[in-house]
């Protein structure tokens, strides 16, 4: 980094502008296959907490990529930069006080560490949304699964690249089992034991 770039403090912290807003500030990262239903799962999470009052944001990975890394590819060198973007916007919404949701596959263990670290302790809370490859190709959802198979997208995590499962991820949902009701209270039931609702 530039010796010239100098980190300019706030007067007005994170706390204060969560306080304001009646919860705790934080990010819930949720990870897992193409089709696993992330994006599912957080839409659910977010439309519970602006029900509840709560002041959110969800970014989707694909929505991400339509505009500010609509740049990358699917390199792994690409996806580690995708995820360490998305880590910096989420991070600057945390700390304007909001409850941040993201679905991005990130699928390499070390990048999702590097993400946990701009964090405090307790601002992030990883959810990985498990399912076995042959549902999540079952489901299919984009036709990703199909091109992947013919070849036609290259780099597909689960088929030609690979993806770690989180080892200590603080929830863990099978939507395999579990429907979005069911899940989402389990959501909200982990976002109340790390005090980010009341």
């Amino acid at each position: 980094m530039d010796s010239n770039v100098v980190w300019h403090d706030s007067t007005v912290e994170t706390a204060a502008r969560a306080q304001s807003k009646n919860q705790r500030a934080g990010v819930v990262w949720f990870t897992g296959l193409s089709g696993s239903g992330k994006s599912t799962l957080a839409n659910a999470l977010d439309f519970e907490l602006h029900g509840m009052g709560n002041h959110t944001f969800l970014l989707d990975g694909d929505n991400v990529r339509h505009g500010l890394n609509k740049d990358l590819g699917f390199s792994d060198k690409d996806r580690v930069e995708n995820i360490r973007r998305v880590g910096e916007v989420a991070r600057l919404m945390v700390d304007a006080g909001l409850i941040v949701m993201t679905a991005f596959i990130s699928p390499f263990r070390a990048d999702r560490k590097m993400v946990r670290s701009l964090f405090e302790p307790g601002q992030f809370i990883e959810v990985y949304v498990s399912a076995p490859l042959d549902v999540c190709e079952s489901r299919d959802p984009k036709g990703l699964y199909k091109k992947a198979r013919g070849g036609v997208i290259k780099d597909f995590t689960g088929i030609s690249s690979p993806y770690e499962e989180p080892l200590s991820a603080e929830l863990t949902i099978d939507s395999a089992q579990n429907d979005i009701s069911s899940s989402t209270q389990q959501m909200m039931a982990a976002l109340r034991q790390f005090g980010f609702v009341a």
